[in-house]
């Protein structure tokens, strides 16, 4: 089964910018794949629009979820709340609530499956809880949990946005520029624990990234956007600097460059383009 199909999907936004292109898309269940692309090339934006935050252009289209569509002809469904349960969102920073503690920022996770009471009270069952704290020691903060959030780091905040969605139960991790504001090594963490949980969960992850390197050695599959448009879906193996030069132009430098250990430095893509 398809985690995510998506046929025809465009998006104009106000001042006639066309952010998606007509954007047309198959994503297994329990895939790894990254989607890299330069800045503006509308990788955030493809993803709002699968987790069913944005509507798309009224036109024929149709974006669905293991199945169920949440959004068609660019109107969001009914069910939207019902089917972003099984969606985790990991937002570049961090989306916690700073003055609560760890713990209640990843039972945050279960609330769409608590009564009423419990979601306004935020009394918690003992069972959530423990699922909770399982979920922390999983992504290694779980000695934080009764910390506010603001006292961790930002690679800790990120894994218990990560343990959130392990709380929630989702199937579908959509992760947006997570490493962004990252340094190398808690960069490295994420990325590891994001390929654990797509082996050891059999989660579908789609993770977009500003460093080909990174896409390289955690996803075996990358999608490329620019403009808007899919200019590549294939293998990450095959993402060379001279692929990327022919995509992207003088604008591939800005994926290649990324100052984290172990990337394909500028200079070699240098070599190759004048190679080539």
């Amino acid at each position: 089964m398809d985690a995510i199909r998506i046929e025809r999907l465009s998006k104009t936004f106000g001042n006639g910018r066309k952010a998606l292109d007509e954007i047309g898309l198959r994503i297994g269940a329990g895939e790894m794949v990254a989607l890299i692309g330069a800045s503006g090339s509308g990788k955030s934006t493809l993803l709002r629009h699968i987790a069913g935050f944005v509507a798309a252009d009224p036109q024929p289209s149709q974006i669905e979820i293991l199945g169920r569509p949440i959004q068609q002809n660019g109107r969001i469904v009914r069910e939207v709340r019902h089917i972003r349960r099984d969606i985790g969102f990991v937002f570049q920073q961090f989306n916690l609530v700073n003055r609560l503690t760890v713990e209640t920022n990843v039972l945050i996770g279960a609330l769409a499956r608590l009564p009423l009471w419990r979601r306004m009270t935020g009394r918690f069952p003992r069972a959530e809880r423990e699922l909770s704290l399982r979920a922390l020691g999983e992504v290694g903060i779980d000695a934080h949990a009764y910390e506010r959030a603001a006292n961790l780091s930002g690679g800790q905040q990120q894994r218990a946005a990560i343990a959130r969605a392990l709380v929630q139960r989702a199937q579908l991790i959509l992760a947006d520029e997570p490493i962004a504001s990252l340094d190398p090594e808690s960069s490295r963490r994420v990325m590891d624990l994001l390929r654990t949980l797509n082996a050891n969960h059999q989660l579908t992850v789609v993770v977009s990234l500003h460093q080909v390197d990174i896409a390289m050695a955690y996803c075996p599959r990358t999608i490329a956007l620019r403009d808007g448009r899919i200019v590549y879906d294939g293998p990450s193996a095959a993402l060379t600097p001279a692929l990327l030069q022919q995509l992207y132009g003088s604008a591939a430098r800005e994926l290649l460059d990324t100052g984290h250990a172990g990337g394909i430095a500028p200079a070699a893509f240098d070599a190759q383009r004048t190679a080539a």
